[in-house]
């Protein structure tokens, strides 16, 4: 309940330690879940001491448990192992601390991290954070990659040797962390976020080399998981592995076998791509060169044509063929017109034959009267009447005799 305190009436210290230690006595015991970081077994002391820390957060608190507790599990429970603990919350007023006080110890054995891990996988898997179209597309060439790895590791070595061999240029930002242990995941997941934050890296690789079940326990953990899920930049995960994978490699947008692995598949070999452009310019070349010799072969082809080869032939054979056309045309017009002057003097001389001025010329005579009309009977005209007689070479008058 609450306290009426004042800065005139205030608890004295004792008071306040007394109180804290009454709530918390009304506490149960409660089954806790940690990792041991110390561990104090002193030679004939009735108590052992530990120190059980939250592998995912940087909080820890003591532990304490009489010796015969301890001892039905101090085979298979050292410093870093996991356990499982029932224990009662205590407060210690002199000191103002809290502990816990152990009843019972549970290791927690290797199958049944790996029921959690597999819990927690699918778990993760369906709110889509292994999804394929979340993984991020590496750069072919990346100008400075985040390292987090261990310090003077193994890993390391053969991330920076490896990559720089395949391309001398390569540049790395590395950030050294532990790589197993309690101080693992907050450190790790501090290094992936603080590279993420810096525009100039381009990828991030989490290495480190190969260990039992326990030692790769940081890389499943759900914080991490999350952290490199909300990551900009491509994160790589090249844990030394093969039989077992962390949740890190179904998060990360590419898994590499090892750290090898991961040099060879996020920076490109330069004599491999010096060959590449080799081959290129060479299937380039010979692509144009086939297009010239093709094109070369076909206005080859075209000039060989009699049209190319000689333009003018064309237009003579036309003329020579316009030429025998008119000659033809003018002897077809000249006979035309043979025929026709022939059928003319034909004509000609059938009129002149059978013209009045022939009949005159052989000794006939017209006779008119006056009024120029052509006597035809002697019944027209009357004795007296003068007319005109027209002969071939002239006219005359006469004159009617009764």
């Amino acid at each position: 309940m609450a306290l009426n305190t004042s800065a005139d009436a205030p608890l004295p210290v004792g008071e306040v330690s007394r109180l804290i230690g009454g709530w918390i006595d009304r506490l149960g015991a409660v089954w806790v879940e940690g990792q041991i970081t110390q561990l104090s077994r002193r030679p004939g002391a009735g108590v052992v001491f530990l120190t059980l820390r939250d592998p995912s957060y940087d909080i820890s608190v003591s532990v304490t448990c009489y010796r015969q507790v301890f001892e039905a599990v101090a085979d298979v429970v050292t410093e870093g192992a996991r356990v499982v603990v029932l224990a009662k919350p205590e407060w210690y007023a002199p000191r103002g601390q809290l502990s816990l006080r152990a009843t019972e110890i549970k290791p927690v054995g290797v199958g049944e991290l790996l029921a959690r891990l597999e819990q927690l996988k699918k778990s993760l898997a369906s709110e889509g954070l292994f999804a394929a179209d979340r993984k991020k597309a590496l750069p072919f060439l990346p100008q400075l990659i985040g390292l987090v790895c261990g310090r003077a590791s193994a890993a390391e070595r053969d991330v920076l040797e490896n990559a720089r061999h395949r391309w001398p240029a390569v540049r790395f930002e590395v950030r050294n962390v532990p790589v197993q242990g309690v101080h693992a995941v907050p450190q790790v997941v501090q290094a992936v976020k603080e590279l993420d934050a810096l525009d100039t890296v381009d990828v991030i690789i989490v290495a480190r080399g190969g260990g039992s079940v326990e030692d790769l326990l940081p890389f499943s953990d759900e914080q991490l998981v999350r952290a490199v899920s909300a990551c900009r930049t491509p994160v790589v995960s090249a844990i030394g592995h093969e039989p077992d994978n962390p949740l890190l490699d179904f998060v990360a947008d590419l898994r590499a076998s090892t750290p090898t692995d991961a040099a060879k598949k996020v920076v490109p070999d330069v004599g491999e791509e010096y060959e590449r452009v080799r081959l290129l310019r060479d299937r380039a070349r010979r692509s144009v060169q086939s297009f010239i010799d093709r094109e070369e072969r076909g206005l080859a082809h075209a000039l060989a044509r009699p049209s190319m080869e000689d333009p003018h032939r064309m237009v003579d054979e036309r003329a020579g063929q316009v030429t025998a056309l008119l000659d033809r045309g003018r002897r077809t017009l000249g006979h035309l017109l043979d025929r026709a002057d022939s059928e003319l003097t034909h004509t000609h001389a059938r009129v002149v034959a059978l013209s009045p001025a022939a009949t005159l010329r052989r000794g006939y005579a017209v006779l008119q009267k006056a009024d120029g009309h052509v006597v035809r009977d002697p019944d027209e005209v009357a004795a007296g009447e003068a007319l005109r007689a027209r002969v071939a070479e002239g006219e005359f008058t006469v004159r009617v005799d009764a």
